[in-house]
């Protein structure tokens, strides 16, 4: 095996094993999520809500867990999002929660209002370990290996 395709080889791996890590995790940061508000506004997490979490984790795992590994098997010249950006999507499934308990929107600052509008309890995660912390080496050797590879295949193409 050429050095470039064990490269490529290790980025699929790096991938696979990132993207089961967030699938795997989905369900249980949007019931973290909706507890953590809760919390933060003095709401009990009783077993009602618990349950609407629940379900909603289940759907943001079916929902968006596909999504991301379709993303993280994508060929790095042809991806045209990132996994942080389909998490912050995500943020849909606690948020739906929270609402329908009629906890109010929690106040933000000037840049998550407007960079994350709809994300009005503030849940967007700014990196993988926001979703959960094994999530954090996982993410950073995908992303080390993205970065090689593109890199690599630039040079290849005398653009760099």
């Amino acid at each position: 095996m050429r050095a470039d395709e064990a490269d490529e080889a290790a980025l699929e791996r790096y991938a696979d094993e990132l993207a089961e890590g967030l699938v795997a995790q989905l369900a249980g940061w949007t019931v973290r999520s909706v507890a953590h508000v809760c919390e933060l506004v003095g709401r009990p997490f009783d077993d009602e809500l618990r349950s609407a979490a629940t379900r909603a984790g289940e759907r943001c795992r079916d929902e968006v867990g596909p999504a991301l590994r379709q993303l993280l098997r994508t060929d790095v010249d042809q991806q045209r999002t990132s996994p942080l950006a389909l998490l912050r999507s995500a943020v849909v499934h606690p948020t739906g929660v929270l609402e329908a308990a009629g906890v109010a929107p929690l106040p933000r600052d000037e840049f998550d209002a407007r960079a994350f509008p709809d994300d009005v309890y503030g849940l967007s995660p700014v990196s993988f370990a926001d979703v959960d912390p094994s999530l954090t080496e996982p993410g950073l050797r995908w992303g080390a290996a993205k970065a090689h590879v593109h890199l690599a295949r630039r040079r290849a193409e005398g653009v760099r």
